[in-house]
């Protein structure tokens, strides 16, 4: 009995419907994604088994890290600009075109205000360097000079709506948390967010 074979037939998969689908996803998650801003320094939030979401928009956030140094940063670009002019004139010190252009493309600072105006003649690699190092004291945060709490008050002058969260360091002294804490309540900010790491169930 003879063998019947099959013809082998060409198979044709139209991919245009599949293309459409990987542009719309693209697009999609492109428009919806939250970028992270770099932080100056690594902040290991303690846990918590609080799962409120901390506002993505309209927050200038506290960072603390292990040693104490505490940085600020700002999501709104107009705002921290706003911010920094207020802090000039209070504080007497001039910045130039060049300079508060680079302080707007600072993802967050932390330094005393007197240094400021040089740091930001440096380039970016140097910038980073130096909030890492150990020679950068962080925003002064005492009894006897305060910048931090001036800092904040210049920022809700600016954007009374602004959100604050707090994200210190597990390791972070106790002292410096409420010296952080008292001053905010010093300036009657006693509303703000700690952010902390999730703690998952085991």
């Amino acid at each position: 009995m003879g063998r019947f074979k099959l013809k082998k037939q060409d198979v044709y998969i139209d991919m245009t419907a599949m293309s459409d689908v990987t542009v719309l996803l693209l697009t999609f998650f492109m428009l919806t994604s939250t970028f992270i801003k770099p932080e100056p320094v690594k902040v290991n939030t303690p846990g918590s088994v609080s799962d409120i979401k901390i506002p993505e928009s309209n927050i200038i956030t506290i960072l603390v890290e292990k040693n104490g140094k505490i940085f600020l940063s700002m999501d709104k670009k107009g705002d921290l600009m706003s911010v920094l002019d207020e802090m000039q004139e209070k504080y007497g010190v001039s910045f130039d075109a060049a300079q508060k252009k680079n302080f707007g493309l600072l993802p967050a600072f932390g330094m005393p205000f007197g240094q400021l105006p040089g740091f930001l003649k440096e380039d970016a690699e140097t910038q980073t360097a130096y909030l890492k190092s150990e020679q950068n004291p962080g925003i002064p945060c005492d009894s006897l000079h305060n910048e931090f709490k001036d800092w904040i008050q210049c920022a809700r002058d600016v954007n009374p709506d602004l959100r604050i969260a707090i994200k210190a360091d597990a390791k972070a002294p106790y002292k410096v948390i409420k010296t952080v804490m008292n001053s905010l309540q010093d300036i009657k900010e006693n509303r703000y967010n700690l952010i902390t790491a999730l703690k998952t169930e085991e």
